[in-house]
């Protein structure tokens, strides 16, 4: 069965820096694409981050504006999302999941599997 499991949110102030973690579990993922949204309070689940498992590549939302940097270790089986610079927008809960989709990634509804979240929270 597939496990994910976040950590490493908190509180920070504004211009701070976080280091997301999500561990995975239950399957390989080499053909398989590790995904970082976010869902903040009466919003909907928005896409932050997206890395193929095999090969790496990497593609970012707009709003990251090169504040953020999705990597990960195979080895360890986890995805990281380091966030730098952090805007009190950036306030939410932070999820990691997995998709097969190779394309339409950037839609939650394609993930079949998610973690249960971390809360960031960005101070002014």
């Amino acid at each position: 069965q597939v496990q994910l499991v976040e950590s490493g949110g908190g509180l920070v102030q504004a211009g701070g820096s976080l280091r997301l973690s999500c561990a995975a579990s239950g399957r390989s993922f080499s053909n398989y694409r590790m995904g970082w949204f976010r869902q903040a309070p009466g919003k909907e689940r928005e896409f932050v981050a997206a890395i193929s498992w095999s090969g790496g590549s990497t593609t970012y939302a707009d709003f990251v504006e090169g504040r953020f940097t999705i990597s990960r270790d195979s080895a360890k089986n986890t995805v990281y999302l380091q966030m730098d610079s952090l805007k009190p927008d950036d306030t939410a809960v932070y999820y990691c999941g997995v998709t097969p989709y190779r394309i339409n990634y950037r839609e939650p509804r394609n993930y079949n599997y998610w973690g249960r979240g971390t809360q960031v929270t960005v101070s002014s």
